[in-house]
Parts: C-alpha cells; sequence; structure tokens
C-alpha cells in the first residue's frame, strides 16, 4: 500500500479501537440509549451537511426500506445492546468479542448463498474462531455477566448481518450517504425516548467529553477515513481493521481502565483472529 493507505489504515485501527474505553467511561453515568441518541446525533449533524451540499440524499428515497432496516441492524440495536453490556463487562472483552464478526459475516453469507460454501478450510476457521470464543468466556466471563454476553452475541450477528444488506439491497449507494442517513435516522428514533426521559442533572465532563469523541470521532470522522481508505486500498484491504482494532481495545483497557490482561485474553484473541483469517480468506 502507499504511504497514505498506511497512515489511513493505522489511523482507522486506532480510531475504532478506542470507543469501547469510550463507551465504558460513558454509561457509568448515562443511560445506553442516551448514548446512543447523543452518538449518532454528534456523527449525523457533521455528516449531513457534507452530503445535502452534494444533493445525494433523494437518490435514497426509493431504497428507504432497506436503509431503515440497515439502520436498525447496523447502528440501532448494535450500539444500543453493546452500550448497555458494558455496563457489566470489561472494554477489553467486549472489544474481542467483536473480532468475531469476520466468522458470523462468513457462516451468514455462505448459508444465506451469498459467498463461498464452507469448504474444509473454512469450516475449520470456523471452529478455531469458536473455540477462541470460548476460551474468552470461559476465561474472562462469570455466571452475573450472562446477560451481556446474550447482547454481545446479537451485537455481532448484526454487524455480520449488515453488510449483507448493503450489498444485496442497497449495491450502487454510495455507503458514505447510506450511513450518514443511517445515523440521522437512528438519532430522530431515538429522540422521543431520551427526551421523555431527562436525567436531573448533567453527566460529568469526563461522561460527556467520551460521548463527544465518540460522535465525532469514532463515529463521523471514523466513517469519513474508512471511506477514503477503501478508496486508496480497496474494499478488501480495509475490511482488515477488523483483525488490529480489538487488539487497540485490549490495549486501552489495560493501560486505562486497569483491566487484567489474562491468559484467556491472548489465546481467545489469537485464535479468534485465526478463525477469521482462515473462515474468510480467499482461494485454495
Amino acid at each position: 500500500m502507499s504511504r497514505r493507505g498506511w497512515l489511513l489504515f493505522w489511523a482507522l485501527c486506532v480510531i475504532w479501537g478506542i470507543p469501547y474505553l469510550l463507551i465504558k467511561v460513558a454509561v457509568a453515568e448515562i443511560s445506553p440509549s442516551a448514548l446512543v441518541f447523543l452518538r449518532t446525533l454528534l456523527g449525523a449533524a457533521v455528516l449531513l451537511p457534507l452530503a445535502r451540499s452534494r444533493g445525494e440524499l433523494g437518490s435514497l428515497l426509493p431504497r428507504w426500506r432497506p436503509i431503515v432496516a440497515f439502520t436498525l441492524v447496523e447502528i440501532g440495536l448494535p450500539w444500543l445492546l453493546l452500550s448497555d453490556a458494558e455496563r457489566h463487562l470489561a472494554s477489553s472483552l467486549a472489544g474481542l468479542l467483536i473480532a468475531a464478526v469476520p466468522l458470523v459475516g462468513a457462516a451468514l453469507s455462505s448459508a444465506t448463498g451469498g459467498g463461498e460454501r464452507l469448504g474444509g478450510r473454512r469450516l475449520v476457521g470456523l471452529l478455531v474462531g469458536l473455540a477462541g470464543v470460548a476460551v474468552l468466556l470461559g476465561f474472562d466471563a462469570s455466571a452475573s455477566s450472562a446477560g451481556a454476553v446474550l447482547e454481545m452475541t446479537v451485537v455481532v450477528v448484526c454487524y455480520a448481518a449488515g453488510p449483507l444488506i448493503i450489498s444485496r439491497y442497497l449495491a450502487g449507494l454510495s455507503s458514505r450517504l447510506v450511513m450518514t442517513a443511517s445515523l440521522g435516522l437512528c438519532a430522530l428514533g431515538y429522540a422521543p425516548f431520551v427526551l421523555a426521559h431527562l436525567p436531573p442533572a448533567l453527566p460529568s465532563v469526563r461522561a460527556m467529553a467520551a460521548v463527544v469523541v465518540l460522535g465525532i470521532v469514532c463515529t463521523a470522522l471514523a466513517f469519513i477515513v474508512f471511506f477514503h481508505l477503501i478508496a486508496e486500498v480497496g474494499p478488501v484491504r480495509a475490511t482488515v481493521v477488523t483483525y488490529v482494532n480489538p487488539a487497540v481495545a485490549v490495549a486501552l483497557g489495560v493501560a486505562l481502565l486497569h483491566e487484567p490482561l489474562t491468559p484467556g485474553i491472548v489465546a481467545g484473541f489469537v485464535l479468534v483472529l485465526a478463525g477469521s483469517y482462515l473462515s474468510t480468506r480467499s482461494g485454495p
């Protein structure tokens, strides 16, 4: 890749590795629904003017149904569940579980007839990756966090299903435009619930700073960097960030929140990455 491609790649690895830390900080004082509302509102506030200035929003109207479905599956539901799960799970564990998204994506794509069949290598990859998830949960989850683990399972499935909606029902539309519209729709959808249950006092500066960074840097700026990265290196190489940002999440959780770096985290992460590589790699 070019130097610009490498800079964009590593910038995105870091930007998409820090949300788990910020969510952990924010949900200590802000409800999960309010966090999703504020994050999507800030992201849409940055991206919508760009889309409006180019006159692109009208092209979305004929396919509003799959756009609404994508908004629910990729943002509305998983961001709520992820925020709620992090009230009970370490941010590092949440970030590592997200690394299973390629595994589930490969399985969903194969099961729905949209990808390669699950041959020997891909099946082995899925089994290795699932073993890694089992190691993570066996060492670093407890019975009291079972509900949060279930929420993270739904998050992983949603994140894996979102790109399938894009490729099958929104092909030909700009990904930048779809994400911009989805952020705006999600903010509108959450607004009535959040405004009807305003907290009696403002959160701390620390919590609000986490929300601002989540909305502007980890959402709006992240998608802008992602779209430039796709244009620079192609969509396949761009998805490799999925393998790196969980490591960033673990490093930040250990360094800043003093979360433990256990043998289960190390072993599970290696197995999940190996399984994701084998199950999504094309060719023999």
